[in-house]
This record gives structure tokens, sequence and C-alpha cells, in this order.
């Protein structure tokens, strides 16, 4: 009922430190959530960006508080996209870090449950997602895993990414 008997509760019980660490947390997170923002992403940044780019050369991405994964494989799947329609060849590598290792855990697997067919199209689900026999979950396709580097980090205390072009 009183904060100084929280204070004390959260000195003598660990896992009450951890429960409260998890429910400050934003884990709002969906495949390409904010459609608009995509939307520009795909339009502009991604031509402006491979337009600086020759054949064979790295795209080095980051997203910072990935949570489990939706938006970086997000962005894995436009970054994808824009390369075979130029009809040419880099290296992408995404870097996804999140403070929470399992988030990080679970965006690893790329495992994901069957809802996710109603915020991705069924070109793009049938082209980088793997269904269960009986259809229950998905899990993103190795080639497109491949592309994401998953990492615990925290933004306050760790040094940010460099030579990035996203």
């Amino acid at each position: 009922e009183q904060l100084d008997d929280y204070v004390r509760l959260l000195r003598a019980d660990p896992a009450e430190v951890e429960a409260l660490f998890r429910d400050l947390l934003i884990r709002v997170t969906s495949f390409f959530r904010d459609a608009e923002a995509f939307a520009v992403l795909q339009g502009e940044l991604a031509k402006r960006l491979f337009a600086t780019k020759s054949s064979g050369d790295t795209i080095r991405a980051w997203v910072p508080g990935c949570c489990t994964g939706e938006e970086a494989y997000s962005l894995a799947i436009l970054l994808q996209e824009q390369m075979e329609a130029l009809q040419q060849s880099f290296t992408i590598q995404i870097f996804a870090t999140d403070i929470d290792a399992a988030t990080i855990d679970r965006a690893r697997t790329g495992i994901y449950p069957a809802g996710i067919a109603a915020e991705i199209s069924p070109e793009r689900l049938a082209r980088f997602f793997d269904a269960d026999p009986d259809h229950s979950q998905y899990r993103v396709k190795k080639g497109l895993r491949d592309l994401l580097i998953f990492s615990e980090q925290d933004i306050i205390r760790d040094p940010p990414f460099s030579r990035l072009d996203l």
C-alpha cells in the first residue's frame, strides 16, 4: 500500500525486480506496424538507399528495441524485395537489438502464431514464411532469418552500431 513497502519488497525479492522490469517494457509489435511508415520506407527510403550503393555493396541497418522481431523482419522483407526489383545483389545486414533477452530469443527463432496472416499479404506470407502442417504457426524462412543479427542491447549503456545506412 505504501511506496516504501514496495521498495523494501524490491530489495528483498529479485523476482519482483524482474517482474517490474517486464512491466515497464513496451511490447507493442507486429509485422509492418505503422503501415504509413513502411509505405514511405518502401517507396522512398529503400530506393534512395540503394541508389547510393553499387551491386555487391553491403547495406547495414539497425532496429533498436526490436522486441520479438516483427518490425525487423518487415524491414528485411522490404530490403529483399527492393534488391530483387533492382535485379542486383547486395549483402544485407540488419542488426536487431532489445534490452530483453527473452524477446530476443523468441525473435531469433522467427516463429509466429497463425494470426500474422492478418498483418502480411498472402504473397509475402507464402514467399517469406513456412507454415506448420496444421497452420497454427509460421516460421520465417531461413534465407530471410539469415539477414538479421539479433542481440541483447541496452541503448542507454551500450554503444550504438556504426557505419549504418539505415
